[in-house]
């Protein structure tokens, strides 16, 4: 290691949290030092765990001279608070997607790191994925031509997972958009590489007992000609993961067996309150939450490049790379889960070189997702204004 570890405080030691703990766990270049978070057991288990000093606020936390960096979990309606905290205390912050809700609060956050200076980077999502890189150095290298087209499918059982009230409502940054579109956004972002102009979207709230947006089908346009379609449902019944070689989203082989386990564990919940109660055994502290190590890379769903001489497909162990007279595999070599998360941190702090996903990321990609929404209600193509890509 050529410096000490990044010093990391954590605000919100909830589910996300808990997907990143392996990763924190076995990359060197952190070091958990802090935590806030609501629940006084939550708070207790972190320094059981890491030693660490905990706090009763998030400004506390934030006000630290021990911390580097802050990573906030928190939930989505208060990303942009925690966030303008972390910058006001002169904090580099590494936020969950979405970066907010509202296209206001990201402004304000972006705003507030402009002043302050400091780094802002939203994640971790799955452009931050190894094979997804790779793919982008791939187009990068001119090895199929000019991007024409990207396809993204993804069908999973997001919506019968437990929920809170608010992540049942769409106003509060409840349904599959705001939390699974966004990560389908930032992929076709990314590797296109160039700025979206317009959305044409549709959308599905098809459970009156889960009364959000469960899927949408969208077309995207950007500046170069190039348009890509983004697909997803969260109604829990085809499972994509099987073109995947049946290796699920967080990288750990699926047991077929396990077909329909969302559904039967909600099956006897009859109240919200029982609903949030069993999502509480899915967050920090509680026995047996914390996943096992995975050994694949993460993906998110099936993801097809189409270029002028050339197509790829990403895989969870790497591209297949599709060109005139041959097919060829390019392996993205395994590390630990989100090690790239890690490494796009480490360098916007320790090297001052961001990588793609910063603030302004964000806001492109948070866009996006309202203008989904706006284009289902309206039947009406949406354009963009907040749109930046890799050259912006």
């Amino acid at each position: 290691m050529t410096s000490k570890p990044l010093q990391l405080g954590v605000i919100g030691l909830g589910r996300a949290f808990v997907l990143m703990l392996p990763t924190f766990r076995l990359d060197e270049r952190v070091q958990l030092v802090a935590a806030y978070d609501p629940r006084p057991s939550a708070r207790d288990q972190f320094q059981r765990d890491f030693g660490g000093r905990v706090y009763e606020s998030a400004r506390d936390l934030c006000s630290s001279p021990d911390i580097e960096a802050v990573y906030i979990a928190s939930p989505h309606l208060n990303h942009c608070e925690h966030a303008i905290e972390a910058a006001r205390g002169a904090k580099h912050a590494l936020v969950e997607k979405p970066m907010a809700i509202s296209i206001d609060d990201a402004l304000r956050m972006l705003k507030a790191f402009d002043t302050s200076g400091q780094h802002l980077i939203v994640g971790p999502c799955h452009s931050f994925d190894a094979p997804v890189l790779k793919a982008r150095e791939i187009i990068a290298s001119g090895a199929i031509g000019r991007v024409r087209m990207i396809h993204a499918l993804n069908c999973t059982d997001f919506l019968y997972r437990p929920r809170r009230p608010e992540e049942l409502r769409t106003e509060d940054g409840g349904g599959v958009i705001f939390s699974q579109g966004v990560h389908q956004i930032d992929i076709v972002r990314l590797l296109c590489g160039d700025r979206a102009n317009q959305v044409s979207a549709m959308t599905g709230a098809w459970d009156p007992a889960r009364p959000t947006e469960g899927a949408y089908s969208a077309i995207l346009t950007f500046d170069s000609g190039a348009f890509a379609s983004l697909t997803y449902s969260g109604y829990a019944h085809f499972d994509s993961d099987i073109w995947q070689g049946c290796i699920g989203e967080l990288g750990q082989r699926k047991d077929l067996k396990d077909y329909g386990r969302a559904r039967k564990a909600l099956a006897n919940v009859k109240t919200p309150q029982a609903e949030s109660d069993l999502k509480e055994t899915r967050t920090y502290g509680a026995d047996g939450n914390e996943p096992k190590v995975a050994r694949h890379h993460e993906h998110f769903g099936p993801v097809i490049v189409f270029g002028d001489c050339g197509d790829i497909r990403i895989a969870p162990e790497g591209v297949h790379l599709y060109n005139d007279s041959n097919v060829e595999f390019v392996a993205s070599p395994f590390e630990h889960p989100r090690a790239d998360v890690i490494s796009g941190l480490w360098s916007a702090i320790r090297n001052q070189a961001p990588p793609p996903q910063t603030g302004a990321w964000g806001l492109a990609s948070l866009e996006i997702c309202h203008a989904i929404i706006e284009s289902s209600r309206s039947q009406q193509p949406i354009a963009l204004k907040h749109q930046i890509g890799l050259t912006s």
